[in-house]
């Protein structure tokens, strides 16, 4: 244990390392980052009103509102509202956000990797994780905060499956516990980033998949294994349920075609490092490179799984390495432009948006197997080597971990300017509903009647509903996409609230019994001595 609580050290250092800057004072020009501060503060101002779990923002599109956290991953809102509670701003909530992300994922990749080729091995895996040049680019050029939280979840949930279904803990005497907590992960991945998610679920499922036909007790593990994925994906259903049965209410949310964001193999193998966008052909376009390290790691890889085939030598150790070198060269291939039929057959595969998003699976498995070129932690020359390899990562990762310069804002700075609050939020003004007239202009009464018609000026959206003295009047929708209802003769008292759907009170009520569940098996999991 010692060994670990030293091993967590070494790589906290290293994650702090790379994540200082965002301690700075300012706000790193990202591509996201301003989109998240508006997000951020209305999303706090929801939760302040008593709602909690948020899924319409008041004052953005004009002040009709939209319902943007209908559709958009909760996690990052939650955590800056919790910061924002303690005194900290919306600016520095995205930052901590990303940095508490960068410590998280450098922590459960130790962990994760550690399980399997000991300490040396989660350190340097870890290392890899977190110097590698697309999630160093996440954080500092695209801003992307959910991913950044995704790529920590991903590791957790991994190790915590590792961990639930073997047949001894290494790290820890109780397993039992880690069934829910490997639940609860898989549900903190998929609120992290919806996206993400998407994209790691696969290799969970086949994770799960080569840890019940590499175990003995096959049923068994096949059972915990459902048992996680259902309650997982039950403890996340108010998220995704939604997200996905009311998309059809919402348009933009195609505003991105994957055929242009394919990546050329070159832009993968050489060094670059620029603010611009993905397609942009000039030297300040999207790096998208794996990493000097990395490749070199893959092909150092790749010739001992070659020789241990040979040699007959397939250990646990080596299969798992194969597992991540297979998973690794799928996502390469699917994120070149050969792969563009697969991207039309395969269902939902279009959802991931940009093929070079499958780079959060190359870093991760490509990480992995750095950490298992160090499994031997007894050979001292082992450790003199690991020691190196992880110097020349830092050094190479290094000049990525920091923004080119830092915008000294403050919250209000975004919040009082009507190009930052009277759009949509999203690019493209996406999530505006399919009712609304877009040429609306600004109005200042919320509530306006004509004879016994009243028009609320918000944007209409299933789960609106107009009172009249406490009691229900027909509502629909107007011409403009605004909010209509008839009111009775007699006049009276007009409020307006925004009740669930059918499919948001399924998914609530889905996640409730799931979380009860959740909190009931913990409970079972604790040990004998801890619940007296």
């Amino acid at each position: 244990m010692k060994k670990y609580l030293l091993g967590l050290f070494v790589v906290l250092t290293f994650s702090i390392l790379a994540g200082f800057p965002l301690l700075q004072t300012g706000l790193p020009p990202t591509h996201d980052g301003e989109y998240h501060v508006i997000r951020f503060y209305e999303f706090d101002k929801a939760l302040r009103s008593g709602q909690l779990y948020p899924r319409w923002a008041n004052d953005l599109n004009n002040g009709y509102g939209v319902p943007l956290f209908n559709y958009v991953y909760p996690l990052p809102n939650y955590v800056a509202s919790i910061l924002h509670f303690f005194g900290t701003s919306f600016i520095d909530g995205f930052k901590l956000n990303m940095f508490l992300g960068l410590l998280a994922s450098s922590i459960f990749m130790f962990l994760f990797v550690g399980a399997y080729f000991g300490v040396w091995g989660g350190i340097v895996a870890s290392v890899f994780y977190t110097f590698a040049p697309y999630h160093l680019l996440d954080i500092y050029i695209r801003g992307s905060v959910g991913e950044v939280w995704a790529l920590a979840f991903f590791p957790a949930a991994l190790w915590s499956i590792k961990t639930a279904l073997s047949e001894k803990g290494k790290q820890f005497k109780n397993t039992s516990i880690f069934l829910p907590v490997s639940a609860l992960f898989l549900a903190l991945l998929i609120f992290s980033h919806n996206i993400l998610a998407f994209v790691f679920f696969p290799i969970v499922i086949s994770y799960m998949c080569f840890l019940i036909f590499s175990g003995k007790d096959r049923r068994v593990v096949a059972f915990k294994s459902i048992v996680m994925l259902v309650m997982g994906v039950s403890l996340s259903a108010i998220f995704w349920l939604p997200a996905l049965f009311e998309k059809e209410y919402v348009r933009g949310l195609d505003i991105f075609d994957y055929r242009r964001h394919f990546v050329e193999i070159y832009q993968l193998v050489f060094p670059s490092w620029g603010s611009g966008f993905s397609g942009d052909t000039s030297t300040e376009g999207l790096s998208l490179q794996i990493g000097l390290m990395h490749i070199f790691v893959l092909c150092v890889t790749f010739l001992l799984i070659v020789i241990s085939i040979i040699k007959k030598r397939l250990g646990k150790k080596i299969k798992i390495s194969l597992f991540m070198l297979l998973w690794t060269v799928l996502a390469v291939f699917f994120m070149h432009e050969i792969s563009a039929p697969f991207w039309q057959l395969i269902p939902l595969l279009q959802f991931a948006q940009f093929p070079w998003r499958l780079l959060s699976i190359v870093i991760f498995c490509v990480s992995f197997l750095a950490g298992g070129l160090f499994n031997y932690n007894q050979n001292k020359k082992m450790k003199i080597l690991a020691v190196v390899f992880i110097s020349f990562v830092v050094l190479l990762g290094i000049g990525y971990s920091k923004p080119p310069y830092y915008l000294m804002r403050d919250d209000y700075y975004y919040t009082s300017r009507s190009n930052f609050i009277d759009g949509t939020n999203s690019p493209g003004n996406a999530f505006n509903t399919i009712w609304f007239n877009t040429s609306l202009p600004k109005r200042e009464k919320k509530i306006e009647q004509n004879g016994d018609t009243i028009i609320v000026n918000t944007a209409y959206f299933p789960g609106w509903q107009v009172y009249e003295n406490g009691n229900k009047i027909k509502t629909g929708v107007s011409k403009d996409g605004l909010i209509k209802a008839k009111r009775s003769s007699s006049g009276g008292i007009v409020t307006v609230r925004f009740l669930d759907t059918p499919i948001q009170a399924l998914a609530k009520g889905i996640s409730f019994v799931s979380l009860v569940l959740l909190f009931l098996l913990l409970i079972r999991s604790l040990p004998a001595r801890m619940k007296k």
